[in-house]
């Protein structure tokens, strides 16, 4: 992978994302219906720029203090000059894990409660539900931030890549039957298109759930010749079979 197809933007202090597209769901309920990530953890130029995304928008605050700078290198198949280069904003080494820049204790003052950690936040609480949250950010007066989050009601994640999809509001929408359903409708537009917001946040959605098991990877790649294996000793077997009992009526 070239550095010329890995391009990484200048680091933000803070992850946030909002969505790209108009956000339909019904307000009925436990809340609103997630979107389906469609993320693929085998494309390794999604995982690429995932990484990219998450260190340049989300280790300001977010840490992912599980995953080790030289273990990325290898499965996202990047040399360790691109690592260095362009993934190593706080560390020194490359045996060293993706810290978070911000320290706990400033994190908790300015934001109420110091972010998390996000190595396992795909397994905790799925694609789906990461995806649909990082869409689903909408202005709100009455939140010390200025926004709000219709997956996390009260989010303290302040609404910081605005440029990315622009400004946009909440609205309540009531259908012949009475029944509410909630909008999310864009105010202003941002510097990138629906689609590649969606895109954008479906890279990043798909580097957590690689982080949350790197290992799938690797399962990933010896599955396929588990499979074909199997395949060729049950063609052995059947022959067998076939020559031990040929003269059995």
């Amino acid at each position: 992978m070239s550095l010329e197809k890995l391009k990484f933007p200048a680091a933000s202090a803070v992850l946030v994302l909002v969505m790209g597209a108009p956000l339909a769901a019904s307000a009925a309920g436990d809340g609103i219906a997630l979107e389906h990530a469609g993320n693929d953890v085998g494309n390794v130029a999604s995982l690429q720029r995932g990484a990219r995304n998450f260190v340049n928008y989300c280790m300001g605050c977010h840490s992912a203090k599980y995953v080790r700078f030289n273990r990325l290198a290898k499965d996202l198949q990047l040399s360790e000059d691109q690592v260095i280069d362009n993934l190593m904003f706080a560390a020194e080494k490359l045996h060293e894990t993706m810290q978070v820049a911000m320290p706990p204790e400033d994190a908790a003052r300015w934001f109420g409660r110091a972010p998390p950690d996000l190595t396992l936040m795909a397994r905790a609480r799925g694609t789906d539900y990461i995806y649909t949250f990082l869409k689903s950010f909408y202005l709100d007066d009455s939140r010390p931030t200025g926004v709000n989050n219709l997956v996390l009601a009260g989010a303290s994640m302040p609404h910081v890549l605005w440029e990315l999809q622009g400004l946009q509001r909440k609205t309540v929408e009531q259908d012949e039957a009475g029944h509410e359903h909630i909008r999310l409708e864009p105010v202003t537009e941002g510097s990138l298109t629906p689609e590649e917001y969606d895109q954008f946040v479906r890279d990043l959605v798909n580097f957590l759930d690689y982080t949350a098991e790197p290992m799938q990877l690797e399962r990933q790649r010896l599955g396929f010749w588990v499979l074909l294996y199997l395949l060729v000793f049950g063609l052995f077997a059947y022959l067998l079979k076939a020559e031990i009992w040929k003269d059995v009526k």
